[in-house]
């Protein structure tokens, strides 16, 4: 996960991590374990899902995002 792109991503929208967690049903702490990857922690397909559609991300977008290595 490229973490400085999607941090960057949700700063541009005025988002916070309380407000995306929030935004896509899961709690804060939850959230930054995934930003995070603490303990191996991910987002699942239906957050990513959710991700992109709030701030209208592309597919490479996402790939930028979720899919780097």
């Amino acid at each position: 996960m490229n973490k400085n792109k999607f941090v960057s991503v949700m700063k541009l929208h005025g988002d916070t991590q309380e407000s995306l967690a929030e935004a896509i049903g899961i709690s804060f702490q939850r959230l930054n374990a995934k930003i995070n990857q603490t303990n191996g922690a991910e987002f699942t397909m239906s957050e990513i899902r959710a991700i992109k559609i709030r701030y209208n991300l592309t597919s490479q977008e996402i790939d930028e995002i979720f899919f780097c290595d």
